[in-house]
């Protein structure tokens, strides 16, 4: 058991040896390639492009390539390009307003390679030249526009910049894709404090009318709510001699009652002076009384 297992290992990894080299040789001589999801191969051959492989998968160079395929990874030179959608944003571009402001644009956009061979013979840069073509055109498509215009219109101005730039990408194999404007600021800092002191101006202006119409509005609710209470106690004093005088001719239909209320009145009269009360018996002599007591008190 012993001598089975330790010659299935010897086997495995003499197979395993066996099939890296094999499959390297097999490379080596330009058997097959293997391509990956969205690259893409091209083989030059003494300064000739002589094959491009873009469809992924496993590719047998012989049948594309011809008898080229033995020698075109010793002399010749394989280049794998990744088609894959790439990004780069682009910060403040200087841009002129109409009125004269500095303005920075900040650019989005994407790009991809769309013809492999012109990407890599038509142009040492694709890459840098796209980004100059995208900030030129910015520049050129964007200046003297009214500022209004550049902070509302961004759509707008991403299709004059795509528009300018598409055609000559394509000469050099590198597609643009989407391209959006991101960001639009004013550059000169000096510019940006005076807007700032501008928009805390107005809204201390916008705030101290809006507290006064507050106060404005309290006070014509205040004086209406008064003058119609004013209104009301006139009408109410008015009413009240009607209300007494009414009263009293009533009154004064029976005399004992009369006689009675007005007794009641002259009571609450004194009550209220709070002055000193001397009550007289209604029959006698008076000084009579008070001798007696005098004598009474020697």
């Amino acid at each position: 058991m012993v001598e089975f297992l330790v010659s299935a290992a010897l086997v495995f990894a003499v197979l395993f040896v066996a099939e890296g080299l094999i499959s390297g040789l097999f490379r080596l001589f330009g058997v097959y390639a293997i391509v990956d999801e969205r690259t893409c191969h091209v083989y030059v051959l003494f300064g000739r492009v002589i094959g491009v492989l873009d469809k992924p998968g496993l590719s047998l160079l012989w049948t594309r390539l011809g008898p080229a395929a033995l020698i075109v990874n010793w002399l010749g030179k394989r280049h794998v390009l990744d088609l894959r959608l790439d990004q780069r944003y682009l910060r403040s571009l200087p841009v002129n307003s109409e009125e004269g402001a500095p303005m920075g644009i900040g650019v989005w956009y994407e790009m991809f390679i769309s013809d492999p061979i012109a990407f890599l013979f038509k142009n040492t840069d694709p890459q840098g030249s796209l980004a100059a073509n995208v900030s030129n055109a910015t520049i050129r498509s964007l200046s003297n526009l009214p500022l209004s215009e550049m902070l509302e219109t961004r759509h707008q101005m991403s299709q004059a910049v795509r528009a300018e730039v598409s055609p000559k990408s394509i000469e050099w194999g590198y597609k643009l894709g989407s391209v959006y404007i991101r960001k639009v600021h004013f550059r000169d800092s000096n510019m940006i404090k005076q807007i700032e002191e501008k928009v805390v101006n107005r809204l201390r202006q916008v705030t101290s009318a809006i507290k006064q119409d507050g106060t404005n509005q309290v006070s014509i609710i205040t004086s209406t709510a008064e003058r119609e209470a004013a209104i009301e106690f006139a009408k109410a004093k008015a009413m009240r001699p009607k209300i007494v005088g009414e009263a009293l001719r009533i009154i004064s239909a029976d005399p004992e009652v009369t006689k009675a209320v007005f007794d009641v009145l002259e009571v609450e009269n004194l009550l209220e002076g709070k002055v000193k009360v001397t009550l007289l018996p209604q029959q006698g002599d008076l000084l009579a009384q008070m001798s007696a007591v005098a004598g009474h008190s020697g």
